[in-house]
């Protein structure tokens, strides 16, 4: 029997609609097949839906099961699919019908004894399931928070495979709620304050003209003198962030899995400190499969770099494009991505 599971993947910040297709059938020995550019990671979803669902009473079988990642042509990566996959497989086995699955999307790692773990880039698949008018998103409940600050898309979070097989049953459960006002007011305040710097008057007085302007800063000191101190501090002198800044920083951090599970927005001014050993990659941003590098996790915040001269000249020359244009375009075989990257640079460097 054959099923299709609505699903997503993250390619850059954005979230792509991904249909997985499951195919069982009786004849020939038992085989699981999975196709549709998975890489390592959700290939080896097969077992661990295999041991989630025996572990959760369900009986996994064990007959030709072939599962198609569509649109096949899409790379896949992450362990987000084992939820979708979990979940069509009990649909062509006739636990569920493919009626029970309409207009739902569902994403999710699925651990071991069935229980739900969270997942990078919820808030982007949220909003992919917004803009294609789905009836609501199930995700595993640490990522709830975040993917319910988009408005227009129901948002189920739920612990278990259990819990999710009988809600699609009919089991009647509340989407998701929160406040965004409240969630903006509550996660703006910084641990530390420019108020609590005394003395430091002159480099205080070029803090604030930064700050005011939003120019980028380089402080020239001897060891000791406070540099490290006034620029962890610069941040909380800032404009307070906006809800669309805050979505798109907390877009950036949930695709690099630098977001805390269970919080709903980023609402401070991040401020990344790299280490003067950083590789332009890291900096930058790259790998197979492109990640927001320092200057996107720095994005409508502050970078830090400390000890100026020690860094590479080639790290030093890929900031360039960067500054000037706020964004940052990444090219791989995989695929090419633009990346968020408008910061304020706070540079120090001893005498």
């Amino acid at each position: 029997m054959l099923s299709r599971v609505l699903s997503a993947t993250v390619i850059g910040i954005e979230a792509r609609t991904v249909e997985v297709e499951v195919d069982i059938t009786s004849r020939g020995l038992p085989h699981f097949a999975m196709v549709g550019l998975p890489d390592t990671t959700v290939k080896e979803s097969r077992d661990r839906v295999k041991a989630a669902l025996k572990n959760s009473g369900y009986v996994f079988p064990l007959k030709q099961i072939t599962i198609n990642l569509a649109p096949a042509d899409l790379k896949k990566e992450g362990s987000a699919f084992d939820l979708p996959v979990a979940i069509g497989i009990l649909c062509s086995e006739g636990v569920l019908s493919q009626e029970d699955l309409e207009g739902y999307m569902l994403t999710g790692e699925l651990s071991l004894d069935g229980a739900l773990r969270p997942i990078k880039g919820a808030l982007s698949i949220a909003m992919e399931c917004k803009d294609r008018g789905l009836r609501g998103l199930i995700i595993p409940e640490e990522n709830a928070p975040e993917a319910a600050v988009v408005r227009g898309v129901d948002v189920y979070g739920f612990k278990s495979i259990l819990e999710v097989v009988e809600f699609l049953k009919g089991n009647s459960v509340e989407p998701f709620k929160v406040d965004i006002e409240d969630i903006l007011k509550e996660a703006s305040r910084y641990e530390e304050d420019f108020a609590e710097i005394k003395g430091q008057e002159h480099a205080k007085r070029a803090m604030e003209i930064a700050a005011a302007g939003g120019h980028n800063i380089l402080m020239i000191g001897p060891p000791g003198s406070g540099k490290t101190m006034l620029a962890r501090r610069l941040p909380t002198i800032l404009p307070g962030m906006t809800f669309q800044e805050a979505l798109e920083t907390t877009r950036i951090h949930s695709v690099a899995g630098t977001l805390n599970s269970g919080h709903a927005l980023l609402a401070t001014r991040p401020f990344r400190a790299p280490h003067h050993t950083i590789s332009d990659v890291a900096l930058i941003g790259g790998g197979t499969y492109p990640r927001p590098g320092e200057v996107s996790l720095a994005h409508n915040g502050v970078l830090f770099l400390d000890e100026l001269p020690e860094f590479k000249r080639n790290v030093l020359e890929v900031l360039r494009q960067p500054l000037e244009d706020g964004v940052v375009t990444v090219s791989r075989a995989s695929a090419t991505v633009t990346y968020p990257a408008s910061f304020m640079l706070v540079a120090a460097m001893n005498p």
